[in-house]
């Protein structure tokens, strides 16, 4: 027992991980917070989330019979692209119910990661941020450089688009303002904005997306018991 709790604090610790018991529900909680950590180490001083432990974390929500539902939590900032991306495509294929609460901020590729749940939440002074790409180092100011931007601008709009209530023209709308950030362009959305714009479905905090599981996990139970 000493030793079963040791790792579970470990894993809250490490990785922002953690099972839950709810009467006969299992619900794992998975924190996404700060940066997502891509193919390159950030400096030790940041505040990531590595890909590297959230994919094997999700493949074992996936196969694991005794979790029922996932719990997303999420105050990041954004971060590599590929990885983000990766991880939301793995929540929106997972089959059990999922619910996501943006707590902070779901910022840049915060934005997929939030939708990717079956059902989403924010707080009244949650924030989403949605810009186009960003690249650092050295960029070649050549033609296949814009088209490749914007292919990876079109992958994060469409994921958007087709995880959420929001339309794809308006996302680009949203991505190229020019009125809102004064040092980019792109468009910060504030708790209900977000619920206007058709990206997330409901205002609330932790206990409605804990009711909102449990009501995802009982509509489930039934269907597969029907």
């Amino acid at each position: 027992m000493a030793e079963n709790n040791e790792k579970i604090m470990e894993e809250m610790k490490e990785y922002g991980q953690l099972e839950l018991r709810s009467g006969s529900d299992r619900i794992s909680l998975l924190t996404i917070i700060g940066e997502v950590e891509g193919h390159e180490c950030l400096p030790a001083a940041t505040k990531t989330t590595k890909y590297e432990h959230v994919l094997p974390k999700l493949a074992e929500i996936e196969e694991n019979p005794e979790v029922d539902g996932l719990l997303l939590l999420l105050n990041t900032v954004g971060g590599d692209v590929e990885s983000g991306l990766a991880i939301a495509e793995m929540i929106a294929s997972v089959e059990k119910p999922t619910v996501s609460l943006v707590l902070g901020g779901s910022h840049s590729i915060g934005v997929p990661l939030a939708v990717s749940a079956d059902y989403s939440f924010i707080v009244p002074s949650g924030t989403m941020v949605i810009h186009p790409v960003r690249m650092s180092g050295t960029v070649i100011g050549a033609q296949p450089t814009y088209d490749y931007f914007k292919q990876m601008q079109d992958r994060i709009l469409t994921f958007i688009a087709s995880h959420s209530g929001a339309e794809y023209g308006k996302l680009e709308e949203l991505m190229m303002n020019t009125g809102i950030l004064t040092k980019d362009l792109g468009t910060i959305l504030v708790g209900k904005q977000a619920v206007e714009e058709g990206l997330i479905d409901e205002v609330g905090g932790i206990h409605d997306a804990f009711v909102k599981l449990h009501e995802l996990i009982r509509k489930r139970d039934h269907k597969n018991f029907s």
